[in-house]
């Protein structure tokens, strides 16, 4: 036999030296951190699958509205007059794709209690102004809205500054304000089931969800996906939750009012992102933030979501941990880079060390090499069939959690056109996992090193962990959000259907302004 190539015995001796023992550490780190994964989503799951049993349950002993409320006595005329007032606080930013979709989910809630929602934008040039206002105008006699501007943020992100506004115009006599983002698409008894825990537990500092996200086929998209699901878990826990989501907050309004725990001055002194902000707020003070196991949100993503959309918004999300409020937030927030970093590429060499070894293979068959000639063992390929096996059962436990949410929000939603997961590749899914996984690392140094960011054409810098310097450019940056589509006024002039949910909304509205529907 011919002398061995050399590309071929450097193949071969890295294959030995991948089953050193810290190698061989690292890919079995990498197979723990699969299983973990696994373990999570399938406790998430299990806390979503019992809340699906629990509506199911319920209807079949009668209460054919359970995706409202528990009980159907609750909604009895005696018991809906005494709901608590809810302003609902929109911070809009451009207009996408499924803007307009998820804006009519919002507003027309079948909470029965006092209700106002209030669309805060930049300034009138912004394409959700002009999208808002018909909007507003096609539900003017069945809904309290309003849509205001709040004009340029000077001390905050625009985002903050929006939700300020909101939160100084909002009703006198509101007892909880819900801060809502663009792209959330409600359940019809999303807002009354929110409400419900307040009520019950008037300990909650805030109460928040997550969302599903619905891949729009791009690879974009899929690694969105896969960045929001090990959050998931954190948020699927049916009550007390460290984690918090900026896109549904539900707090007392006399909290921002009398501003207590600095939750207004955090926010407006400084403040680049409105969750980690106020999660910081609520750990300092022993506060309670929950998480009920019906607040699962669609979120589809926009068609044309392109890869570079998705790292711009993974700069967003890596920025985040470059603000604090607090010596104590700053570490918890180091905290978290170091491991998220660690982590992510602990995840990724696993995968390239088996790509190894299974090149080292193939040249062997292929060449005709024995084991003893390429002075290599088989222990590399079990550690490659150890690896193919955890990932199989991650992708199975991601797998059965997407399905179970998919389908309690289909419960929650019954008249909502069904979600599907036959949409979903697995493939691009797993590819989604590995690049999301090595650009995470790279995004969060950038955001370290450079302490500033581009959002939506503001760039913001920060120092000392909150915004010091803004910079606006007409010109430069996205008019749209990085997760909507560019598609903007779609088919504007179809005319709206009206479902046995819509009357039953405005029936609703009518107990708590019927002078309003009298003509």
């Amino acid at each position: 036999m011919s002398a061995m190539d050399p590309i071929d015995s450097f193949l071969f001796y890295l294959s030995r030296a991948l089953c050193s023992p810290l190698a061989v550490f690292i890919q079995i780190q990498g197979c723990l951190i699969c299983l973990t994964l696994a373990l999570g989503w399938a406790c998430a799951a299990y806390v979503r699958n019992r809340e699906i049993k629990r509506l199911k349950d319920s209807m079949q002993d009668g209460n054919s509205f359970a995706f409202l409320c528990h009980d159907i006595d609750e909604l009895e005329h005696f018991n809906q007059i005494k709901l608590p007032r809810v302003s609902v606080v929109m911070p809009l930013k451009g207009f996408g794709e499924h803007n307009l979709h998820n804006w009519r989910s919002q507003i027309t809630s079948l909470y029965g209690g006092p209700l106002e929602f209030l669309f805060i934008v930049e300034s009138t040039e912004d394409p959700a102004y002009h999208a808002v206002s018909r909007l507003i105008s096609d539900f003017k006699d069945e809904v309290d809205a309003k849509i205001i501007v709040a004009g340029h943020s000077t001390t905050c992100s625009q985002k903050i500054h929006n939700q300020l506004v909101g939160v100084e115009k909002m009703h006198k006599d509101s007892k909880y304000i819900l801060f809502l983002d663009d792209d959330v698409r409600l359940h019809p008894g999303s807002i009354g089931a929110l409400t419900a825990e307040m009520e019950k537990n008037p300990e909650i500092f805030i109460q928040t969800g997550y969302p599903l996200d619905l891949p729009s086929g791009s690879l974009g998209s899929y690694c969105i996906y896969e960045y929001h699901m090990p959050c998931s878990m954190g948020f699927a826990t049916g009550g007390k939750t460290f984690f918090l989501w900026g896109g549904c907050m539900m707090m007392h309004a006399d909290d921002f009012r009398q501003d207590r725990y600095g939750v207004v001055s955090g926010l407006r002194d400084g403040g680049y992102s409105d969750d980690m902000t106020l999660a910081a707020i609520a750990g300092a003070h022993k506060r309670l933030i929950t998480s009920p196991p019906v607040a699962v949100f669609p979120h589809p993503l926009a068609s044309d979501l392109s890869f570079p959309r998705y790292w711009n918004y993974l700069r967003k999300q890596t920025f985040v941990l470059e603000s604090y409020i607090s010596r104590v937030n700053w570490i918890m927030n180091r905290a978290l880079f170091t491991s998220h970093c660690y982590l992510s590429w602990g995840f990724v060499l696993p995968y390239l060390m088996s790509m190894i070894h299974i090149t080292a293979a193939l040249r062997i068959y292929i060449k005709g090499y024995t084991y003893d000639e390429a002075t290599i063992t088989s222990g590399g390929l079990v550690l490659v069939a150890t690896l193919s096996t955890c990932t199989l059962i991650e992708l199975l436990s991601m797998w059965s959690l997407t399905r179970i949410e998919v389908h309690l929000c289909n419960v929650l939603s019954p008249e909502a056109p069904r979600l599907s997961l036959a949409s979903y590749n697995w493939a691009l899914v797993f590819i989604a996992m590995l690049v999301d996984n090595f650009l995470y690392p790279i995004s969060a140094f950038r955001s370290h090193f450079s302490q500033s960011i581009n959002w939506s054409g503001i760039r913001y810098h920060l120092k000392d962990g909150k915004i010091s310097k803004i910079e606006r450019s007409k010109d430069t940056g996205p008019k749209y959000t990085d997760l909507g589509g560019k598609h903007l006024y779609g088919k504007k002039g179809a005319p709206t259907k009206v479902s046995f949910l819509s009357s039953l909304a405005r029936t609703l509205a009518q107990w708590h302004q019927p002078k309003k529907f009298d003509s």
